[in-house]
């Protein structure tokens, strides 16, 4: 139990990689409610008006141990099957943030598997 998944988010779309990675895996396809990824930055960031679920870039998943997981300036986003919260829970993800976690936590941030 000291074996946790450590997230990346890359800066890059589906369509920019030929390859599989040596390790972990590549996920594609999320969308994020509440707030938006800057790809620039490198971080989460206020949503744009009328954007309801952007998509967001490859993430990079691979197992680490716990004392290699960052834990300094990271909110611990869910991710859930479909908009509806509760039972469709997944999984949580670290994600880069310069806010502090209760900013996204108050606007109920999460990762979509569908919209």
């Amino acid at each position: 139990d000291r074996m946790c998944l450590n997230c990346d988010v890359t800066k890059k779309w589906k369509e920019e990689f030929t390859t599989a990675p040596r390790e972990g895996a590549y996920i594609n396809g999320l969308f994020m409610e509440g707030a938006r990824w800057d790809i620039k930055m490198g971080t989460i960031a206020d949503a744009f008006l009328k954007e309801l679920f952007p998509a967001m870039p490859v993430l990079y998943i691979k197992a680490v141990t716990q004392d290699k997981q960052d834990t300094k300036n990271v909110y611990e986003c869910p991710v859930y099957k479909i908009r509806l919260r509760g039972p469709t829970f997944v999984w949580t993800f670290n994600l880069k943030s310069r806010e502090r976690a209760s900013k996204w936590t108050l606007a109920g941030v999460c990762l979509l598997l569908q919209t």
